[in-house]
């Protein structure tokens, strides 16, 4: 894993990143990969001395399946606490369908970077995408009592319920998929928006860089690609320019 700071790391799942927030004893998780991801995700714990019984609560960006389906894994060893936006509730427990699943991207198979992914990501389980039952959400915006104090930064667009989390005492906003400094599908290496494609509102998508452009943090953890580091408003000016067609 790569530390971010004291108390806070990053660790990858396939194609996806999840982060660890720590405090004292406790253990936050903030997303979770895909279902095959669970054994990389119990590697990093053991890497800083825990398992996967030490993890208090999860905090969801978003309820896709290379966010949410390590959960599947954890849930059935451990009862947790898992943390959502109300909007994005519907999404992860089956009730709504979720933007961005499939049919498309299948249509595009014949491309050979579209064919390799969805062959890895589908190893990796992108297929078994279960209903998360349980799930819950905050009755105020934040700081929520957890480790690190996270503030949920609303980001709809993406999902419907798209949620960024900020953690004032290191500076750093976690992004979800609301911007992402890479993913094996797009050409950019650099601060940018998903394409269209895994969108559930491309406006929505654009709206939320405002709220993130808003938060003072000088460290991005996007929900894939690297970390950066710099001023969110920097990061968002790059976002808006960059091409993001598959």
């Amino acid at each position: 894993m790569e530390q971010l700071a004291d108390g806070m790391w990053l660790g990858r799942g396939t194609d996806v990143n999840w982060m660890l927030v720590r405090d004292g004893s406790d253990l936050t998780l903030v997303d979770a990969g895909y279902p095959a991801d669970i054994a990389r995700l119990e590697a990093d714990l053991r890497s800083i001395g825990h398992d996967l019984g030490d993890i208090g609560a999860v905090l969801v960006t978003h309820a896709h399946i290379d966010h949410i389906g390590g959960l599947q894994g954890l849930l059935s060893r451990h009862d947790v606490p898992v943390l959502m936006a109300a909007q994005e509730l519907p999404l992860a427990t089956g009730e709504q369908e979720k933007p961005g699943s499939g049919s498309e991207l299948v249509r595009m198979a014949w491309r050979p970077n579209v064919a390799m992914w969805l062959r890895r990501v589908i190893r990796s389980g992108a297929l078994h995408d279960e209903p998360l039952r349980g799930a819950q959400t905050w009755s105020d915006g934040g700081p929520l009592d957890l480790p690190g104090r996270p503030v949920p930064v609303a980001s709809p667009g993406h999902t419907p319920g798209h949620t960024a989390y900020f953690f004032p005492e290191h500076g750093v906003l976690a992004t979800g998929d609301a911007l992402v400094t890479a993913h094996p599908l797009t050409a950019a290496h650099t601060p940018h928006l998903l394409p269209s494609v895994f969108n559930a509102s491309d406006a929505g998508a654009l709206a939320a860089l405002d709220a993130l452009a808003a938060v003072d943090a000088d460290v991005i953890v996007p929900g894939h690609g690297d970390v950066w580091r710099g001023p969110v408003g920097r990061a968002v000016d790059l976002a808006r320019s960059v091409p993001t067609s598959i």
